[in-house]
């Protein structure tokens, strides 16, 4: 049986908990608290203690989808982006920079968010950037 444990960081703040994910034949099966990590103590939050769960979901999408004719459809990413560019771009002309507001997510990395926080500000020219990880 293949099995270990992965030192990590846990990917839901900025305070930079440290913890062990434990991966049984190549998955995911639990996330335990690094009890000699000076930043959480042995602690985790409750975004870190489930931080293992949602990588293996059924529910989670594994290619984009475009909505065609009503229905959604699996497409290749260089149709998608190609399609978000230019509606969002179409937004933009129509209404201007402020009509466009972005959301992220509290499963990206804290890196991630900051990565989509600058293309809206410094791409898009709007500050309407919002997550749900706050503390």
């Amino acid at each position: 049986m293949d099995y270990e444990f992965v030192k990590t960081t846990c990917p839901f703040c900025g305070c930079g908990c440290q913890m062990f994910l434990e991966v049984m034949e190549g998955k995911l099966v639990r996330t335990i608290p690094d009890k000699s990590a000076q930043m959480n103590q042995g602690k985790l939050c409750i975004k870190g203690w489930n931080a293992h769960q949602f990588v293996q979901s059924p529910d989670r999408l594994t290619s984009p989808l475009i909505r065609k004719n009503g229905k959604l459809t699996e497409c290749s990413w260089e149709e998608t982006l190609d399609e978000i560019v230019s509606n969002l771009s179409d937004i933009r002309k129509k209404h201007g920079s402020e009509s466009l507001a972005f959301l992220s997510s509290a499963r990206c990395s804290n890196e991630e968010n900051y990565l989509l926080q600058k293309l809206c500000r410094a791409g898009f020219g709007t500050n309407n950037v919002d997550h749900c990880a706050r503390l």
